[in-house]
């Protein structure tokens, strides 16, 4: 028991921007690449607040070197004027949270994604530099900051050829982001995704790293925007615009179905992306399950006995784009980092646009429909047919999953979910090693033999019926599909372990692809990981070594001269204590977690490659892949 006294002395107060830097993952998520790209995005959601509310019509932003980036807007310029509390309004901006211009109507914003009046100082806080300068009338206002967020002097002013907008140039402090760099392709999707949803606007995003410069400007943009989305995958139907506006909140909305078997829903408030979707998104599902269920029984395809489709039934395959526009006294986020809308009322705009709009082109665009409800009743029956294989599997009884199963599956002794780990392993070899290595108490180990189904391309019948996927639908035990739940999952780990070579990383694609398509919650849970077996071990006299990458044995070569080597082609080669050692042994191993930082970078990367689109296919691979020795991989 600890004899230190808790008494008022014990309470600190953190002054200013102490608190960002204390905790910046309250502010921007996390501190890695992720984090770091969320610092451009604050910079660049205020630029495009400025051309939303019809405030110039070009944005540029130039990433200057791996932690250096700029952005340069044509709207009114920051204020700069002295503030009521003694200082210039800019350096209260940048220094002082919660302060911005979109607390009230004084502040000209009629919508804006900016709410918490944080994100400019927050900027600040975690960078090394940052400078901004404001241009109004021939005028250039200039103030400058250093070591998170410190003025470094006052606010300077001399004259411009420039006559409206903002520049920001900032330093990521690499104390709070160590080795983390910004990735061009990252920044232009983001941005193009932003392009699509503001029409006419112009983008123009540099990298001087690389000499290269990409512009993004759409006239049409959510049909546009969707037409990108499926342009490697077969449609349905053509694309659904609907647009309106109730209670001062503007909707607008693409709808397409697809031939594939997840709903991927872009939703956006303000131009922000909501990751975790909320009350427009809820308005959404609710409105397209009534109409769909209400025209299905009016043309017969529901009869009078039917229960209705349900809402899992009417989304899958379906592409949306759902954008809405809300005043700022409406806008309420969930967090600082906007993931999810929080507004009561625009889930009653989005119903109630959907509900007056849809009908209307279902009836004028009859043949879609049919298609679409035709889609929607395959889904149901296979719906059906998948929760019936989760409930037996859940049950875990039952001669069919005892029978798939058996032989295979070397079950963990314990039933803790929270602690079990599922290995699955390349092969009967390497499974066997496994098995003899493992803590029985906790891991379990499921073999697969030869390289699973492409999913990417396969029918949702081919899954249930391929013995591999089947083996595993099962061992996860938490169904598949549109009826997966994740809370069922037997394990809370699941760790593809496979070779170290071609054969090796395709079979991990091949179970990624098909987690992503068909399981998408475990790896939206942090549940799937990737297992790094050593390529080598290595002796330099009496001394042993595992290397896991070919710098390592540069390294190790580079200490020791000679050394003795014993490459490990597959994981069948090593012994089960070595296997343990190397790759199982959570006091030791190194796993690679898998995380989706972006739902549509990773879908289209996924359709991209695993698709049956050659020529889209090869055309990316020859853009971002270098096959030279010398060049690294370009590749997220």
């Amino acid at each position: 028991m600890s004899n230190t006294e808790y008494t008022a002395s014990s309470i600190e107060i953190l002054e200013g921007l102490d608190a960002v830097r204390k905790r910046p993952g309250m502010y921007i998520g996390s501190t890695d690449q992720k984090g770091l790209h969320h610092l451009v995005w604050e910079i660049v959601d205020n630029a495009i607040d400025e051309a939303l509310n019809q405030h110039g019509k070009n944005i540029y932003i130039n990433i200057e070197d791996d932690q250096t980036i700029s952005i340069r807007d044509e709207g009114r310029g920051m204020p700069v004027e002295a503030h009521q509390s003694g200082v210039s309004a800019l350096e209260v901006i940048f220094t002082v949270l919660h302060a911005g211009g979109k607390f009230s109507e004084a502040g000209g914003y009629k919508t804006s994604g900016g709410l918490h009046g944080v994100g400019a100082s927050v900027v600040n806080a975690l960078s090394a530099s940052l400078v901004a300068t404001v241009y109004k009338g021939n005028q250039a206002y200039t103030m400058e900051f250093e070591n998170g967020g410190k003025p470094k002097g006052s606010l300077k002013k001399e004259t411009s050829k420039e006559t409206q907008g903002s520049f920001v140039r900032f330093s990521a402090d690499p104390l709070i982001f160590g080795n983390a760099r910004f990735n061009y392709n990252t920044i232009c999707e983001r941005v193009q995704e932003s392009a699509f949803l503001l029409e006419g606007i112009r983008f123009v995003v540099s990298d001087q790293r690389i000499d290269q410069t990409r512009e993004f400007r759409y006239e049409n943009g959510l049909r546009e925007f969707m037409a990108y989305i499926h342009e490697d995958t077969e449609v349905l139907n053509e694309t659904i615009l609907l647009e309106g506006e109730q209670n001062d909140i503007n909707v607008k909305m693409a709808l397409q179905y697809n031939g594939g078997y997840h709903e991927d829903t872009y939703a956006y408030v303000n131009l922000v992306r909501t990751q975790d979707g909320g009350t427009h998104v809820a308005g959404f599902r609710s409105g397209l399950t009534k109409v769909v269920n209400e025209y299905a029984r009016k043309h017969g395809v529901l009869k009078e006995k039917d229960k209705n489709f349900e809402g899992n039934d009417i989304r899958e395959g379906l592409s949306l784009i759902l954008s809405v526009s809300i005043p700022e006294n409406l806008l309420q986020f969930e967090g600082q980092t906007k993931g999810k809308l929080g507004t009561p009322s625009a889930r009653n705009a989005v119903e109630g646009v959907l509900l007056e709009q849809l009908p209307y082109y279902f009836d004028t665009h009859h043949e879609d429909a049919m298609n679409i409800l035709a889609k929607i009743q395959k889904a149901s029956q296979a719906r059906l047919a998948a929760r019936k294989a989760r409930e037996q599997a859940r049950k875990g009884k039952g001669r069919r999953i005892e029978k798939i199963l058996s032989g295979k599956l070397a079950n963990a002794q314990t039933k803790n979910k929270d602690k079990n780990e599922l290995f699955l392993v390349e092969g009967d070899s390497a499974g066997g090693s496994a098995k003899q290595g493992r803590d029985s108490k906790f891991q379990a180990i499921l073999p697969l033999r030869g390289k699973v189904l492409n999913t990417q391309k396969a029918k949702f019948e081919e899954i249930l019926k391929n013995e591999e996927l089947n083996t595993i639908i099962h061992t996860v035990g938490a169904g598949v599909g549109q009826d997966f739940v994740l809370k069922d999952s037997n394990y809370k780990k699941i760790i593809i372990m496979t070779d170290a070579d071609t054969d090796g990383a395709h079979i991990q694609v091949l179970l990624l692809t098909f987690f992503f398509r068909h399981m998408r919650p475990l790896i939206e849970a942090g549940y799937v990981y990737i297992a790094q077996p050593p390529l080598y071990r290595v002796k330099a006299g009496k001394e042993s070594f595992y290397c896991y990458t070919e710098d390592e044995l540069d390294d190790l070569r580079d200490k020791y001269g000679k050394l003795e080597l014993q490459r490990y082609k597959g994981l069948g080669e090593m012994n089960a204590d070595q296997l343990w050692e190397t790759t199982m042994d959570p006091q030791t191993r190194n796993l690679i977690q898998v995380q989706i930082d972006d739902q549509l970078i990773a879908d289209k990367r996924v359709s991209t490659l695993m698709g049956d689109k050659v020529g889209i296919r090869r055309e990316w691979i020859e853009e971002n892949v270098s096959f030279t020795l010398e060049e690294e991989l370009n590749v997220e």
